[in-house]
This record gives C-alpha cells, sequence and structure tokens, in this order.
C-alpha cells in the first residue's frame, strides 16, 4: 500500500488534476494498492467541495477537513494519523510535483533508504518563492545540522514507522523537515522535474515564511540561544577592550573625545542587539507557555471515507 498525503489550499482548479495524475501513474502498476488523503487547510474556496466530490467517487480517496487554517506543515501531520500505507508520498496540491515520477522517490525508499526527498533540476517558483527557499535551505544546515548537500522540498517519499514516530510529536509548532531530520540520516535525493503552476499563486507570503522559519528553528535547535550568547559575550569583550584603551589613552595624555555621533551609533547598536536577543529568548518562552497550555496542532472537523478502526 502507497499512501499520498496532500495539504490543500486554494486548490480548487488543480486538485481533481492532481488526483487524476496519481490515477494514471498507479494504473501503471496495477499489482500497487493506493490511498490518497487530501487535507484541507480551511480553504476559503471550494476547494473542500472538490474533495468531498472527489471522496464521493473514489473510494480510495479520504478527505480531511480542519477547522482552521494551520498551516502546510500542520495539514501534513494530521494527513498522516490516517495513513495506513506502509511508503508515504508527500506531494503539493497545485501540479508542481509530478506524480509520474514518484516512482522514482518510491524505488529509493524500497530499495532501503529511509526517506527519499525530490530534488529539482529548474524549479518553476517565483522568485519570492525561490530566495525564501535558499534562506529556508541555509538555514536549515546552520540550525538543524542537514547535510548541505541535501536538497530538502514539499515532494518526498517516506517509511511509514518513521511516520508513527513523527505522529508522536504533539506540540503545536510542527516542522517536517525537522521532524525527519532527528528521527533518521538515510536520506537521499532524486531528481524530480519540476513543472510549471497550472493556476493560481503560491500561498506562501513573507509572514507564513518567517512564521515557518521560527517554528522550525524554535521548536527544533537551540543555536538561536547561542547565537545570543555569543554576540553577548563578544559585546562584553568589545566593552572591556575600548575601556582599556580609553584609559591608557587619558593615562598618556592623548586627547581622545568621543563625539555624538560616535556615541549614538554605539548605544542604538548595542541597544539593537540587546532587543534581538530579548526577542529571541521572549519567543521560546512563549512557545514553551503556548504548549504548556496545550494549543491543539490542528483540529478536525470531519472524515470523508475514514477506514475501519480495530480495537481500542
Amino acid at each position: 500500500m502507497i499512501s499520498y498525503v496532500i495539504p490543500c489550499y486554494n486548490s480548487h482548479e488543480t486538485l481533481p488534476l492532481v488526483v487524476e495524475g496519481i490515477d494514471e501513474a498507479m494504473r501503471k502498476n496495477k499489482d500497487e494498492a493506493y490511498e490518497i488523503i487530501l487535507v484541507n487547510d480551511c480553504s476559503p474556496d471550494n476547494t473542500g467541495e472538490v474533495i468531498e466530490e472527489l471522496c464521493s467517487r473514489k473510494p480510495y480517496v479520504r478527505g480531511v477537513e480542519l477547522v482552521r487554517n494551520f498551516g502546510q506543515h500542520a495539514a501534513l501531520m494530521a494527513g498522516f494519523h490516517y495513513v495506513t500505507g506502509d511508503i508515504v508520498v508527500c506531494m503539493d496540491d497545485d501540479g508542481q510535483t509530478p506524480a509520474d515520477e514518484a516512482w522514482k522517490l518510491i524505488e529509493q525508499v524500497r530499495a532501503g533508504h529511509d526517506v527519499a526527498y525530490a530534488r529539482y533540476r529548474e524549479k518553476h517558483h517565483s522568485t519570492f518563492r525561490n530566495i525564501g527557499s535558499r534562506i529556508n535551505d541555509i538555514m536549515a544546515d546552520i540550525m538543524l545540522g542537514k547535510p548541505r548537500d541535501l536538497y530538502v522540498s514539499s515532494y518526498f517519499a517516506i517509511k511509514k514507522f518513521l511516520v508513527d514516530e513523527m505522529i508522536k510529536y504533539s506540540n503545536p509548532y510542527p516542522y517536517v523537515i525537522g521532524l525527519v531530520l532527528r528521527s533518521t540520516k538515510d536520506i537521499v535525493n532524486v531528481d524530480i522535474t519540476h513543472h510549471e503552476r497550472i493556476s493560481g499563486t503560491s500561498g506562501y507570503n513573507i509572514s507564513k515564511l518567517i512564521g515557518l522559519w521560527m517554528n522550525g528553528f524554535t521548536a527544533f535547535s537551540i543555536k538561536p540561544l547561542r547565537i545570543a550568547t555569543c554576540c553577548g559575550a563578544i559585546m562584553a569583550i568589545g566593552g572591556f577592550v575600548y575601556g582599556i584603551i580609553t584609559i591608557i589613552r587619558k593615562l598618556l595624555g592623548l586627547n581622545y573625545i568621543l563625539g555624538y555621533s560616535g556615541m549614538i551609533t554605539m548605544l542604538t547598536v548595542i541597544g539593537g542587539i540587546l532587543l534581538l536577543m530579548l526577542g529571541i529568548i521572549g519567543e521560546y518562552i512563549g512557545r514553551i507557555y503556548i504548549s504548556l497550555n496545550s494549543s491543539p496542532q490542528f483540529i478536525v472537523r470531519k472524515v470523508m471515507n475514514e477506514p475501519e478502526r480495530h480495537g481500542s
């Protein structure tokens, strides 16, 4: 059994084509059983109606509707709770991740690797999205310890036992890449063709990208706190050295007058760095507080074509 998990948002035009693409790819492998889990992340268009219609016609399509918009990674986590296959394939709802090339990812997982990420020969995202992805990649290298030669994307195949491990994470700030990287190191890349977007625009904007980065780096790394500590130490050493230089110049009778503009610049820089450090610490404390209050990772309104569950 192969389980496809697709988070859906503003995709009422593209979703039927994506599902048909999966069906067509699977028809070429008739011995393979599969299911498709479509997670409606409270899309403002009629994506929910499209999912209901697909579920009514296709019993192997499962619909999961969230009560509000929780974000792509929370939607993936919601879908993971309903997969039954031994291999899980995650892909986008915009038609840019070709279903017919999922077999390249699946073959690598069946060859023994835990996770196979798609690596695009040429990306057809917007310039803004490409820049955001590049920054995310660099920060994942630094903060999460991702190997520099590993490319991570939203199109990947993963073994079910790792998905079962990932859904044990119940905090309200899921970051799938961080969960994968902390669960296994047996990850490979597979070259995949990236298609042009069929219609619409990406749902990611600058605020969502920043929120995604904060989720990943404050939930799975304490390096920002260590960076803040290093900055404080450098500032303290710099201030100590500057004080010694000032005393020496005074004792030697050298004219040393600190100008008003220089003093204001130093105060502004030091004050900015201190506020940044406090902001980072406050972000961690705030997320700890929200987690202790058991804020939900996602809330499911209803499930269509839910599989029968046996036992307690």
